[in-house]
């Protein structure tokens, strides 16, 4: 055991502790902490301990060895409840394996596959309506593909005419809990401040939109194969089946989280291909030397430097950046004996840009993704998509869509930044660029006889 009582880390202040600098400026006070302080680092938040974790068997040791000493962080809980319900992201215990079993089947890769054609074309759609020269706010048009595709193959739904209305929703949503889980003072939801209004009516606009694609699954009596009709006949090993409540929250959760990761990483691959002339000629040429009008599933062997920037995209900019837990027991990790009620914090934004595993890691390089360096890749140095029981259930289906569209776009169009000021990283619950990334869509000339096949 380590003489020292805590790792090292930040003071702070005397009764809050480091919690104003953790609320305002999440990304460069993490990053501090790891280039200052190392792999294992201690502060309050207010009065709880909270440490930051950002050596590979220590994240192991939270996500995958010993699951069972944490559950996910009380105000994010409760929050996220609010938006989404008790669904796979917010639920524990045994409620949530039977959840997350009765959910697995829609994400089995042959079932993934069969999704390819609508990614591709809903992305045809996209680009059809783009003019040479448009500018565009690329994270906006990415966030609307991904919400039609997801409604599309996991419910059969088509949300077109709510997209823009949905899209605010969840961005206001999204803001709504990151403020409620850094400012634990906040007055409670049944007061009727400004932002509790506008959140009791964006939740509402969710919640009935949802609510309708349940009832129109309900009201047709086909069985599509989609997501929501496995989970409306899903029955456990007692029998049971989800109530429409239950139903609900598991959809929205899917609905939600199903489109905003996606949409996120494609959004920073697109704004780093934009800014590295050399990769994007690199990327032009893989897809040109498709002899097909556009990437279909079968073309993802060939394809493996598109997959590569995807990879260093969720490198540089993880969609989740953070992922906190809650110890419910005392336990041991690094020499320090860690108390019940404490936060661990693991971090793939900062492990991602972590000097000891990557070279250069601040720099946006594809080309290090080769499969020896991922063999030597310590396990959990990179973990995008989390890790353990709680792994991301759809991280398949987001790996093949992000994979697709970018393909599909490079095909045919150019986009060049024109974003002034760079864009800025905002960690709420996903890491978005803060006033979107807006480009000029330029029609690629040798590829513009495509526009027609």
């Amino acid at each position: 055991m380590k003489s020292n009582r805590y790792p090292p880390g930040p003071n702070g202040v005397l009764l809050a502790g480091a919690a104003r600098e953790f609320a305002s400026e999440r990304l460069a006070f993490i990053t501090e902490c790891r280039e200052t302080y190392g792999d294992f680092v201690h502060f309050r938040l207010f009065n709880r301990h909270a440490y930051l974790l950002n050596d590979p068997d220590h994240v192991r040791f939270v996500l995958v060895e010993h699951p069972e000493l944490f559950q996910k962080t009380p105000l994010l809980k409760k929050n996220t409840r609010r938006i989404i319900g008790n669904g796979l992201l917010t639920s524990e215990g045994e409620f949530h394996k039977r959840q997350r079993k009765l959910t697995q089947p829609a994400f089995h890769h042959q079932r993934i596959n069969a999704y390819g054609e609508v990614m591709v074309d809903y992305t045809l759609q996209m680009l059809s309506d783009w003019e040479s020269g448009e500018r565009i706010d690329i994270h906006h048009a990415m966030m609307r593909l991904t919400m039609a595709i997801v409604a599309r193959t996991l419910f059969n739904a088509d949300v077109a005419q709510e997209a823009a209305a949905l899209g605010e929703a969840i961005t206001a949503g999204l803001h709504h809990v990151t403020r409620r889980t850094t400012q634990p003072l906040a007055l409670p939801d049944w007061v009727p401040t400004r932002d509790n209004r506008t959140a009791n009516r964006y939740i509402h606009l969710l919640n009935r939109t949802i609510d309708r694609i349940i009832a129109e699954h309900r009201s047709s009596g086909v069985d599509s194969g989609d997501l929501l009709t496995m989970l409306m006949q899903a029955r456990d090993e007692d029998g049971g089946q989800m109530d429409d409540e239950q139903l609900r929250h598991e959809a929205m959760t899917i609905f939600i989280a199903g489109h905003e990761t996606t949409a996120n990483a494609l959004t920073w691959a697109l704004y780093l291909v934009a800014q590295h002339l050399d990769v994007e000629r690199r990327l032009q040429a893989e897809v040109d030397a498709l002899a097909r009008s556009a990437p279909t599933i079968e073309d993802l062997s060939r394809l493996p430097y598109t997959e590569m920037i995807i990879k260093e995209a969720m490198r540089l900019y993880p969609p989740a950046w953070i992922v906190p837990r809650l110890a419910i027991a005392n336990f041991e990790l690094g020499g320090y004996h860690i108390r019940k009620n404490s936060v661990l914090f693991t971090s793939p934004y900062t492990m991602h840009r972590h000097p000891r595993y990557y070279e250069q890691p601040e720099r946006f390089i594809p080309e290090r993704w080769t499969s020896e360096m991922e063999k030597a890749l310590p396990k959990y140095a990179y973990f995008p998509f989390g890790g353990g029981p709680r792994v991301c259930i759809g991280n398949g289906f987001a790996l093949l869509e992000a994979r697709l569209i970018l393909a599909t776009i490079a095909q045919r169009w150019q986009l060049v930044l024109e974003s002034d000021p760079m864009p800025i990283p905002e960690p709420v619950i996903t890491l978005r660029p803060k006033h979107g990334i807006w480009m000029r869509a330029q029609l690629r000339q040798t590829q513009a006889h495509l526009l027609t096949v």
